[in-house]
């Protein structure tokens, strides 16, 4: 299989290209420097491309079997009057600007996307299990994963099988969330998050890059995916994970509204609640390598 990938430098896809380039696979890479890029990831052909300045070269993409669309510029910052905007670009328009020369190649383009979304399509949905069908939140994070989703889904009238991998807080070592939650919990001032009852879709970081390659290969992973692993846990309990693994007290909750004084509007990343399950995922017969949170967190952190 030969595929191209957006987003190949990030924590997801450095294992994403590793992964494919172990099993035999050509991998070409979309990066605004090409030649970064090549010299990060080894043995792929790289492209230089600016994903808001218009559709990436059409000899990047003619001939390959499949399109992997992991660009995005990290939602963890404040959203400001300038940063949004920003963050709506990095997804939207960079999946638009691709689809645009996907549809431009005629019978020589790609037969599969399979393109990033987020559990923040779901908003605030308490303590309901929330599966595929759910339909988006119309909140900033809500609209910002239905517009991406949209984007991805202009691939459908060319004839591609598109799959959009709605992804929860991914759990890695060196990278995303986790080594930054950590910190405080290594000092002995960690804690939950406001009352501590709000849910978290979380995924270790393997089943995330498993999932992408199942919806990859498998013709049945169409439309939507949750990417989260079976367990479910409450930010309480997952603090209190994490302290375990880390053999580190949990003392130490952080007020709401502290949180919202601290990070504004971005405080529902870590006080909305999306006790989002992998309905889909199960169904098709994905076995996760880390389906309980204890044994994802110890094998990231140790115990």
């Amino acid at each position: 299989m030969h595929v191209t990938i957006t987003g190949a430098t990030g924590t997801i896809g450095t294992r994403i290209v590793a992964r494919l380039l172990e099993r035999g696979d050509r991998v070409t890479v979309l990066s605004r420097n090409a030649a970064k890029a090549r010299a990060a990831l080894g043995d792929v052909e790289a492209f230089d491309w600016d994903p808001q300045s218009g559709p990436p070269p059409a000899a990047s993409l003619t001939g390959r079997d499949a399109v992997i669309n992991l660009a995005g510029e990290p939602v963890f910052q404040r959203w400001t009057a300038s940063s949004r905007p920003r963050i709506e670009a990095s997804r939207i328009r960079t999946t638009e600007h691709l689809v645009q020369a996907l549809a431009a190649l005629g019978d020589d383009r790609p037969a599969t996307l399979v393109s990033g979304s987020a559990s923040g399509y779901y908003g605030d949905t308490g303590d309901a299990e929330v599966t595929e069908a759910r339909g988006p939140a119309d909140d900033f994070l809500g609209t910002l994963a239905r517009r991406w989703e949209d984007a991805a889904h202009g691939a459908d009238a060319l004839g591609m099988r598109v799959a959009v991998v709605r992804t929860g807080m991914i759990l890695a070592a060196d990278g995303g969330a986790l080594p930054v939650m950590a910190r405080p919990f290594r000092l002995g001032l960690g804690g939950w998050f406001g009352a501590g009852r709000q849910w978290v879709p979380w995924i270790h970081v393997d089943d995330h890059v498993g999932l992408l390659l199942a919806a990859l290969d498998h013709p049945d992973f169409a439309g939507a995916i949750n990417a989260a692993a079976p367990e479910s846990a409450t930010n309480k309990a997952f603090s209190k994970a994490v302290g375990r693994a880390l053999s580190r007290p949990v003392l130490v909750p952080v007020p709401a509204i502290a949180l919202r004084t601290a990070l504004g509007d971005m405080s529902a990343l870590v006080l909305d609640s999306c006790r989002m399950v992998p309905a889909r995922a199960e169904e098709l017969g994905y076995r996760f390598d880390h389906p309980g949170l204890h044994g994802a967190l110890d094998d990231l952190l140790g115990s």
